[in-house]
């Protein structure tokens, strides 16, 4: 469905729906399932890992880049609020999607109702100020680019931008070292994406890296840890 001149909504192989950008030529999520992308990559080898392996920490700081949809944000919101753990969420998002878009999406099939009327009354809010969600979630969207963004440290940071082939600044040596940066030792970056050049620019900037199976249609992604 076609929702103006440069967006296009879109159903993935999964049934959940993403955002095609004829700008980029990208589409928001993986055409082979936008939520289980999200889960595999995002939640649980991201912050759900951290969280195992810190089993006593109840607050949680998290720096998305490329906010996008916000589907990477609501399932760790509602994760996060299952789970009893203070979510402190920063997105960055140099191209924020219209309120209309944003609710076409569909994506309160997956979350709490509560937790979903609450993201959309919010959702414009965030672009100017932190906003709670309920007693464990709180989060602030930016409308502006990685390299101007100074969030407070993260202990997760999910790299969600568009490929290097469409958005190649954003995987370069300059902002994945403003991105590391902002993370705090032992912080867990991940991204769907693995090749040469990211893998040697992480292991330069101080990261061990992981290799690990990737959601649908992709055969790998990566995890890294800030020594």
């Amino acid at each position: 469905m076609k929702i103006n001149d440069q967006r296009t909504l879109v159903a993935t192989a999964d049934g959940s729906n993403t955002v095609f950008d004829a700008r980029t030529g990208e589409h928001y999520h993986s055409r082979h399932g936008a939520i289980g992308e999200s889960r595999h990559v995002f939640l649980e080898m991201g912050l759900q890992h951290f969280l195992d392996l810190n089993p006593t920490k109840s607050n949680v700081t998290l720096v998305e880049i490329g906010f996008g949809t916000g589907l990477n944000f609501l399932i760790s919101a509602e994760y996060c609020d299952s789970k009893g753990v203070n979510l402190d969420y920063h997105g960055v998002e140099a191209y924020p999607l219209e309120f209309e878009i944003i609710a076409a999406l569909g994506y309160n099939q997956y979350i709490t109702d509560e937790l979903w009327n609450e993201f959309l009354k919010n959702y414009s809010q965030a672009f100017h100020a932190n906003v709670s969600l309920n007693k464990h979630s709180a989060f602030r969207v930016y409308p502006q680019t990685v390299l101007d963004f100074t969030p407070p440290k993260a202990d997760v940071v999910y790299f969600d931008a568009f490929s290097a082939s469409h958005q190649p600044e954003m995987w370069s040596e300059e902002v994945l070292q403003h991105v590391a940066g902002m993370m705090n030792p032992g912080g867990i970056f991940v991204t769907y994406s693995v090749t040469g050049s990211l893998k040697r620019r992480m292991q330069k900037l101080g990261f061990s890296i992981e290799k690990l199976p990737g959601a649908p249609g992709k055969r790998e992604m990566l995890r890294a840890v800030k020594v």
